[in-house]
C-alpha cells in the first residue's frame, strides 16, 4: 500500500477546496525544498525519446499535461515536473479578479471516481497572474493559459475580454486557448456557434503569433459538434481541446444541480467526442483529449484515437500524486509492445481508414 492510499481516509475528510488549497500551498513552497521536491521529479517526470513531440513548435517532453481548473492562479508552475507533467494549462484567467461562486462549489463522488466543482472562473484576475508569469517565463515546459470572460461581461461584449487577456497574458505564455464551454459562467456556452467562433478568432489571430486553441463541451450534440469542429479550424482554431466537464448529473447520481462532472463518469462521452472530433479535422490541427484519463491503458485509446496530447486531473485525487509517471511509463511499453518507436506512430491510428482520407483531403 502506497502513503498516499494510507492517506486517502483522511484526505476525503478534507473540504474538497480546501484540500486543493492545502496541494497549491505545498507546491508553492515545493521548489524551495529541494530534498522534497528533486525526488518527486526523478520519481514522477517522464522524459524519453518516445515520447518527445514538437508540436506548434514548441517542445513537449512526454505527452501528459495538467488540465486548467488545477493551477488557476499559475502559482504551481515549478510544481508540474514534481508530478510528472510535461506541460500544462493556467487558470481560467479573467481580466478583472473575480471570486467564483458560492460556497460550497465542490463535491467528491467518491464512490464514482468523480469530481463536481461549480467554482465559476475564480482567480486574482490578468495582471496579478501575469506579474507571477513574467517571473519564469519562459519556462521548462510548455504553459497554455485558459482564458475567460468575466461573469459580469455581457454576451455581446465577450470578444473585448478574450482580447484583453491575450494582450496581456501574450508575452508570458506559449498558448492560449478560449475557454467558451465551462458550465459554471451563465450565458457561456451559448457563445458555442460559428458566428462567435468566427469573429473570436478573427479577433485573436490579428493579435497574437501564439497558438490559439478552442475546447469543447461534451453536451453538445454530435451534429454541432461536427460543425463546429470545422468552422473552427476554417475560423483558424490552431487546436481543439475535448472536453470540459459536463452537466449530466444523472452520470454520479448528484441532487447537487450546478458545476460540471470531471472524472471516470466522463471517460466514455469524451472519447466519444474526440472520435467525432478526430474524424472531422485530424489531420489538420492537433487534438488534445481530456476527461476520464486515469491510466496508460485509457491514455493510449485516446491516442490511438487521434489525441496527440493529453491533460489529466481528477485522476490525480482518485489515483495519487504518481499517477501521470505511471501513464507516462506505461504508455511507452504499450508504444513497444504494438511495434511503435515514437508517439507520433500510435497518433490516429485507430481513425477508420474512411475517415482517415477524408481528413487528408
Amino acid at each position: 500500500m502506497s502513503f498516499f492510499d494510507m492517506i486517502k481516509p483522511l484526505i476525503y475528510k478534507t473540504d474538497p477546496e480546501l484540500a486543493h488549497d492545502l496541494v497549491d500551498m505545498a507546491f508553492r513552497t515545493a521548489r524551495r525544498c529541494p530534498l522534497f521536491f528533486n525526488p518527486l521529479v526523478k520519481a514522477n517526470f517522464v522524459d524519453d525519446p518516445m515520447l518527445n513531440q514538437k508540436i506548434w513548435n514548441l517542445e513537449f517532453k512526454n505527452p501528459v499535461g495538467v488540465a486548467a481548473g488545477f493551477d488557476k492562479h499559475a502559482t504551481m508552475v515549478y510544481g508540474w515536473p514534481a508530478l510528472g507533467f510535461g506541460w500544462g494549462e493556467i487558470g481560467a484567467v479573467t481580466p478583472k479578479p473575480q471570486p467564483g461562486n458560492e460556497k460550497p462549489r465542490a463535491w467528491r463522488h467518491i464512490d464514482y471516481e468523480a469530481v463536481q466543482n461549480a467554482y465559476g472562473f475564480n482567480n486574482e484576475g490578468v495582471q496579478v497572474i501575469k506579474k507571477r508569469l513574467k517571473k519564469i517565463y519562459p519556462y521548462i515546459l510548455p504553459i497554455g493559459a485558459n482564458i475567460g470572460k468575466n461573469k459580469t461581461t455581457p454576451e455581446d461584449k465577450a470578444v473585448e475580454d478574450y482580447k484583453i487577456l491575450v494582450k496581456e497574458l501574450n508575452d508570458v505564455v506559449d498558448f492560449f486557448v478560449v475557454n467558451i464551454s465551462s458550465p459554471n459562467t451563465p450565458g457561456l456556452r451559448d457563445l458555442l456557434n460559428a458566428e462567435f467562433i468566427s469573429n473570436l478568432f478573427g479577433e485573436l489571430k490579428s493579435l497574437t503569433q501564439k497558438p490559439v486553441l478552442i475546447k469543447f463541451s461534451p453536451d453538445m450534440e454530435d451534429e454541432l459538434i461536427i460543425n463546429l469542429a470545422n468552422y473552427s479550424v476554417l475560423a483558424g482554431a490552431d487546436g481543439i481541446i475535448v472536453t470540459n466537464t459536463t452537466v449530466n448529473y444523472d452520470l454520479v447520481g448528484s441532487e447537487i444541480k450546478r458545476g460540471g462532472i470531471s472524472g471516470k463518469p466522463l471517460a466514455q462521452r469524451s472519447y466519444e467526442v474526440l472520435r467525432i472530433v478526430a474524424g472531422e479535422v485530424f489531420g489538420q490541427v492537433p487534438i488534445i483529449s481530456v476527461g476520464g484519463i486515469d491510466s496508460a491503458e485509457e491514455a493510449y485509446k485516446r491516442i490511438k484515437a487521434g489525441a496527440s496530447l493529453l491533460q489529466v486531473y481528477t485522476a490525480i485525487i482518485y489515483k495519487g500524486p504518481g499517477i501521470v509517471g505511471e501513464i507516462n511509463r506505461g504508455l511507452i511499453e504499450l508504444l513497444k509492445k504494438d511495434g511503435f518507436s515514437h508517439i507520433s506512430e500510435a497518433i490516429g491510428i485507430e481513425i477508420p481508414k474512411k475517415l482517415e482520407n477524408k481528413s487528408k483531403a
